[in-house]
């Protein structure tokens, strides 16, 4: 095997790979957050942790959701260096999944990974 088919076998697998990593949502930040309230946007808080099973089991729903409604906001907050934002916004578990319109909380989840359910809960805030 050459090593310009191996070059090209990692070229094609990292942009089959790319789209996926697309809709990942943003690491949160305080002003793009409250940017997003103020302008009465649709906005997830996705609070997640590397380690966690149902975290894994949550994101490719989340990234599907976030295709199906490109007007949706996400935001990533980790779960296990993020601790003044787990404390704002009252989240004790990993997994647990925000959703507000504008600065009005309407939703929240911890531990789901139904897919129905958790379009249920995006749809709070459309």
């Amino acid at each position: 095997m050459s090593s310009s088919f191996l070059l090209k076998a990692i070229v094609i697998a990292a942009v089959i790979a790319m789209p996926s990593l697309a809709n990942a949502g943003q690491p949160f930040d305080a002003r793009a957050f409250q940017a997003s309230q103020a302008a009465g946007k649709s906005i997830l808080v996705d609070v997640t942790a590397p380690w966690c099973p149902t975290c894994k089991q949550q994101r490719p729903i989340v990234q599907q959701i976030e295709k199906e409604r490109p007007d949706l906001v996400v935001f990533e907050v980790d779960f296990d260096s993020a601790k003044d934002v787990l404390k704002q916004f009252r989240v004790q578990y990993q997994s647990t999944l925000i959703m507000f319109k504008g600065s009005k909380e309407v939703a929240r989840s911890t531990g789901e990974t139904d897919p129905a359910s958790l379009r249920a809960l995006v749809a709070k805030a459309f």
